[in-house]
């Protein structure tokens, strides 16, 4: 399956595959220290490596191995949102999300996630389970994880060790059938 041609719309969003354009906003968002502060990699330095990842991502969702959408709000690219290790046996995959700064706040991760896993969830994918690794310390990931109704299950303690700093990792599950329980309510 590929999704290469993948959109999903919700009343203030479009979520879409990134484009060799999103380069420059890409590379921003990801340069900003406090975007990456809690990222299992260093903030970006060149534009480069924005390009070099829209290339890589649009050959992985061509191939079908994962799904990376741009989050795009009034016209500009603000983050980006994805389902990577997907396990097609185990019907598992994991979620990762990045947000600009100057979007903070106003719950357009919330929204854009949830169109996110309702396709993770959904037929195409047939999800049972989606994942969250995130460094403990990052509260805003953690509320935005919760109120989507995932649970915390662990900790792996020193998991990351980036820019010679060592962090832990809380790690979050999401079942398909908590996530319809929920849609009934």
């Amino acid at each position: 399956m590929s999704f290469t041609a993948l959109t999903l719309h919700t009343p203030r969003l479009l979520l879409r595959p990134t484009v060799p354009d999103d380069a420059p906003a890409l590379l921003e968002i990801n340069a900003d220290a406090q975007v990456a502060r809690y990222l299992s990699r260093p903030a970006w330095t060149e534009l480069a490596q924005a390009e070099a990842r829209i290339a890589q991502d649009a050959a992985d969702m061509a191939a079908g191995t994962h799904l990376r959408l741009a989050i795009v709000h009034e016209g500009r690219f603000v983050g980006d949102c994805t389902l990577f290790d997907w396990s097609r046996q185990c019907r598992r995959a994991e979620i990762g999300y990045v947000l600009g700064r100057a979007a903070w706040g106003r719950g357009l991760m919330n929204e854009a996630l949830t169109a996110l896993i309702d396709f993770g969830f959904s037929p195409a994918m047939a999800l049972n389970r989606i994942e969250a690794d995130i460094d403990p310390r990052n509260d805003g990931s953690a509320k935005v994880l919760e109120r989507l109704g995932f649970t915390r299950e662990g900790l792996l303690r020193e998991r990351w060790i980036v820019a010679g700093e060592v962090s832990d990792s809380a790690l979050y599950g999401l079942l398909q059938a908590e996530w319809s329980q929920q849609a009934r309510r």
